[in-house]
């Protein structure tokens, strides 16, 4: 087997709310720089990503907002659970990201957070506000799919 060959994803934490505020135009792969004791509760699945954000600041990408729960045998080494994570990119995407910032107004919203093979990775999206008309159009067309579905489903 060629090494690289098998990678397996498996989902951690999912944020709810990053497509429904955002349209995302583009997502990135994102290593995070993690303690010992927040692996563990990460394992645990003790993380949430809900109100999380990515900022570019002097160069370095950090996610705040992200909430790791303290492991409960850590003792002395558990950490902040609030606190700011650097996140790991290639300074190319970094760049990047800063140029789209800075250039089209948009923000950079956490999307997912899963395991890739044994590390713990999270997936960016590029993303700009949706006005709240554009809320209702997109609930409007998954409602209207939901019902196509049912229909479909009802008539075989």
């Amino acid at each position: 087997m060629i090494r690289g060959e098998l990678t397996l994803n498996k989902l951690i934490a999912k944020n709810p709310t990053a497509r429904h505020n955002y349209t995302i135009t583009e997502s990135f792969e994102a290593g995070i720089v993690l303690s010992g004791t927040e692996i563990k509760s990460i394992r645990n699945g003790k993380v949430n990503i809900k109100d999380t954000y990515v900022m570019i600041k002097n160069g370095e990408a950090y996610i705040y907002g992200m909430h790791i729960s303290p492991y409960e045998q850590g003792n002395i080494f558990n950490k902040d659970p609030l606190r700011d994570r650097k996140l790991l990119l290639h300074r190319r995407e970094i760049d990047k990201l800063f140029g789209m910032i800075k250039q089209k107004s948009v923000s950079l919203v956490p999307l997912n957070l899963y395991f890739k093979n044994s590390k713990v990775k999270i997936e960016i999206g590029v993303g700009k506000g949706k006005k709240l008309y554009d809320k209702r159009e997109d609930m409007a067309k998954k409602d209207a799919q939901m019902k196509i579905d049912r229909a479909m489903k009802g008539k075989f």
